[in-house]
């Protein structure tokens, strides 16, 4: 905890007014417990979301790459139908929020594994304003509906997946602590969760339809790899310089031969 941290707390959740409910709060703080989760939510781009059920806390990386997806979408050829957007291992929803928000034309899909996600992620469009009649919520194991039924094909897929190497040993210990296993960690090397994603993805997405994934920098060669038999791949760097994320546009059956 730092200084810095409680006048945000005392800022952001109690308007400036000392309490004994906010000193509980920093009590918490005080204990290790991630501001975002102390406050109840936190800013990502245009949207405030909300994190009622502890899922993964958004951060400034993936508010840059989605970002830069929100300006692929708007500037991508007009369709004869309405773009249809994959928030994948949605989480909070945080990501689909964002799109719908700043693309008010699209529908937005999200697929999420815990299904204690499931109602922050609506909360999530009902405080942002996204109309219940552009999204639906998907409680799914990847791109399979836990209670049946199969996803419909999309024209942008989203993912900020499991995907951290505990081999690294970057992963603070509050994170750890306070955050969801399930949201963080991509089995051996990182890898599990993405190149399951890589591989299902073709079958979900239009002709030229684009998957972006976020993960680690050392994991930048294999998804290459593994998006060759159907992507043309380029990965991208955030804001600090770090490759962070990836582009898979789908080729056609003729381009992925040749």
């Amino acid at each position: 905890m730092n200084s810095q941290e409680v006048d945000w707390l005392l800022q952001e959740k109690y308007n400036g007014q000392e309490s004994s409910a906010f000193w509980a709060d920093v009590t918490r703080l005080e204990a290790g417990e991630p501001l975002a989760f102390v406050i109840g939510s936190i800013p990502f781009l245009d949207t405030t979301i909300y994190l009622d059920s502890h899922p993964l806390i958004p951060r400034p990386e993936t508010e840059f790459w989605v970002e830069q997806a929100i300006k692929a979408i708007n500037a991508y050829p007009v369709q004869k139908h309405s773009l249809c957007i994959l928030d994948l291992c949605a989480g909070s929803g945080c990501i689909g929020v964002a799109v719908a928000k700043a693309c008010p034309a699209v529908q937005v899909d999200f697929s999420e594994l815990q299904s204690a996600h499931l109602p922050t992620i609506a909360k999530n469009c009902r405080a942002n304003d996204i109309s219940a009649e552009r999204v639906f919520i998907y409680e799914s194991d990847l791109f399979t509906p836990v209670k049946g039924g199969r996803l419909r094909k999309y024209d942008f897929i989203l993912s900020n997946p499991p995907y951290i190497d505990k081999s690294l040993g970057r992963t603070e210990s509050s994170v750890i602590t306070h955050e969801p296993a399930l949201a963080l960690f991509g089995g051996v090397a990182g890898m599990e969760v993405l190149a399951q994603i890589i591989a299902d993805a073709p079958q979900y997405l239009q002709a030229g339809g684009q998957l972006w994934l976020e993960h680690e920098p050392e994991q930048a060669a294999a998804i290459c790899l593994l998006g060759a038999a159907h992507f043309s791949v380029t990965t991208h760097e955030d804001q600090y310089n770090v490759p962070r994320f990836s582009k898979l546009v789908l080729q056609s059956l003729h381009e992925s031969i040749t």
